[in-house]
């Protein structure tokens, strides 16, 4: 992939760009203006991660291709981080969000913006960019949104099925050294050790925050589009990959949104498509490029002819704790949910079989605390270690059901579920279901994976506990795949 760096405008960088916010508050962003007289779509990327070091090095490659191409970039540090005055306490607060209304008002009435806003991120900035789509800033205009959710309790770090995740306190730890960085005395003046102090004096680990809301409470209600996707209004462009954490946003947000409306999955980890560790990339700028070209200048690039849901149908692979390249080809879909696809029914019989016609077989399985230890991470970066490795230990502390070789080849897309019937000796279980790939020499590669706390069979927002030895079902949802 070539990354061609000769641009129709030529661009100014603004090191230090101040914008006020109606409090007083003013919060440090980055700007990249073409040089020109006219005046300019912006757009807008908005997370804590630090401008002036964090990201400084991702920030250049993005912003200033954007730029060079007639796009007024600003990358602006969160309240309380970065070279921003004010404090942080949480993430995706209503005060952030507010901010971001606030900014987005700001830079529309600059002269070199000619009044429209694109939101673009990864993670947090992809957050925040679809929260504050929903609260409907006139100037935003589109949102282009990788590596995100639409809610916020399913589907991120904190809770899997209502399972607590060990991200929680990775998280919580990684969040919290962040907290406690100085502003840059170079940005700030003499002003950044008291700025410093009092980051210091507030920061306090998020964990305890979050697991205070173990249920699907208000607390992760607010920031989650999923509550009412009405309420996002303007075009979408949601993006991720098979090795993310949040690739299964992608096909509810395809069938939520009611706008126009783009997602896009491919075999990557939590990264922009043109810098994975997981080949094949993407040249993704180009494509944000042909996204904002249409929706903000109006230029028919075609980009609104391709698939509402285009994925990467990975092959079958040995199992590998890190894959520098997954095999496949991309496949399309015009409207998700699709009619193309059909449900394929297995029953788990006797014998530890899946498929044919149900017999029913009771089976006790405790399984030992070690089962999972190399399940690899949740939320993936690329990384050594990130994958899930050889399932066949993990079998060996499980129940598995097992399908007759295959006699020909079979694709799946979307998500799996499991309904189980049983009964537990505790008012309290979890279950933990997986969905492998078993090659002929007995490897196992994980497909996809479900957790479910059993207390919240019927709801996560009223859990309620099991009455030993009493029988119950309930329905495990497993990750997306293709």
């Amino acid at each position: 992939m070539t990354t061609h760096t000769d641009y129709p405008y030529q661009v100014r960088v603004v090191e230090d760009l101040k914008i006020p916010l109606p409090d007083g508050t003013l919060l440090a962003a980055k700007a990249w203006l073409p040089i020109t007289d006219l005046a300019l779509p912006a757009v807008l990327e908005y997370l804590p991660y630090r401008k002036r070091d964090g990201t400084r090095w991702r920030d250049q490659g993005i912003h200033m291709y954007l730029a060079g191409h007639g796009y007024a970039c600003i990358r602006l540090d969160i309240r309380g981080m970065g070279d921003s005055q004010g404090l942080l306490h949480d993430e995706y607060t209503v005060v952030e969000q507010q901010d971001g209304c606030d900014a987005i008002a700001w830079i529309a009435a600059q002269g070199w913006c000619d009044g429209q806003v694109a939101m673009i991120g990864i993670s947090w900035s992809g957050f925040n960019g679809l929260q504050i789509a929903a609260l409907q800033p006139p100037a935003l205009k589109t949102v282009l949104t990788l590596g995100s959710t639409d809610d916020r309790y399913a589907t991120d770090v904190h809770y899997i099925g209502g399972c607590l995740s060990k991200d929680n306190v990775d998280w919580s730890a990684t969040m919290m050294a962040q907290n406690d960085l100085p502003p840059d005395p170079a940005i700030v003046g003499p002003q950044w050790r008291q700025m410093w102090l009092d980051r210091i004096a507030v920061n306090e680990p998020w964990s305890h925050i979050w697991m205070a809301h173990q249920r699907r409470d208000e607390y992760w209600q607010q920031g989650s589009i999923c509550q009412d996707y009405s309420r996002v209004k303007i075009p979408v462009y949601a993006v991720s990959g098979w090795a993310d954490n949040y690739s299964e946003a992608i096909p509810r947000m395809m069938a939520g949104l009611t706008g126009p409306r783009l997602g896009l999955i491919g075999p990557w980890a939590h990264s922009f498509p043109q810098d994975v560790t997981v080949q094949p990339a993407i040249g993704w700028l180009h494509e944000a490029l042909r996204w904002l070209d249409h929706w903000l200048k109006g230029r028919d690039t075609g980009i609104m002819d391709e698939p509402m849901l285009r994925v990467w149908m990975q092959d079958s692979v040995p199992p590998a704790t890190c894959y520098s390249e997954r095999p496949g080809r991309w496949v399309g879909e015009a409207v998700w949910p699709s009619a193309h696809i059909k449900p394929l029914v297995l029953a788990l019989n006797a014998g530890n079989w899946l498929g044919g016609p149900a017999t029913p077989r009771q089976a006790l399985i405790n399984s030992p605390l070690w089962v999972g230890l190399g399940a690899g991470e949740i939320g993936r970066y690329g990384e050594d270690a990130d994958w899930p490795g050889d399932q066949r230990e993990d079998d060996a502390g499980s129940l598995v059901f097992t399908a007759p070789p295959l006699t020909e080849p079979v694709e799946i897309m979307g998500a799996a579920q499991l309904t189980l019937r049983f009964a537990s000796d505790r008012p309290l279980a979890l279950v933990s279901v997986r969905l492998n790939d078993v090659a002929p020499d007995g490897r196992i590669t994980r497909v996809a994976l479900g957790m479910l706390n059993l207390t919240h069979r019927t709801s996560h927002e009223q859990p309620e506990p099991l009455i030993p030895g009493q029988a119950t079902e309930a329905v495990v949802e497993l990750d997306d795949i293709a």
